[in-house]
């Protein structure tokens, strides 16, 4: 999923170096969106890089790039929370229809 939008990705997609979301245009091969990015380490990064990369929200060439899991989850968690919230909603209003 984007991190920007939460826009979902085919299923197994691998994200290629200059892709982007196709709903909001944001840069994909980030490091937003990548499994070794951690905010504190060393350049930002789990794993050893040569340089760092100074705008986590722009693409990058890291070859140690892999989209992370979780943050997936966090969003397909939201998107479900937001539906839920809707179907009450709907069900809500429905109750004073005519």
């Amino acid at each position: 999923m984007c991190y920007f939008c939460g826009d979902a990705l085919p299923a197994g997609h691998k994200i290629g170096f200059s892709e982007t979301c196709t709903t909001c245009g944001k840069d994909l091969h980030v490091c937003a969106m990548c499994t070794f990015y951690l905010a504190g380490a060393h350049w930002d990064c789990r794993e050893t890089i040569d340089a760092p990369v100074a705008d986590k929200e722009k693409r990058n060439f890291c070859e140690w790039f892999s989209a992370d899991a979780r943050f997936s989850a966090i969003h397909a968690g939201r998107i479900e929370s937001r539906n839920k919230i809707d179907a009450a909603k709907s069900a809500f209003d429905s109750l004073f229809k005519k």
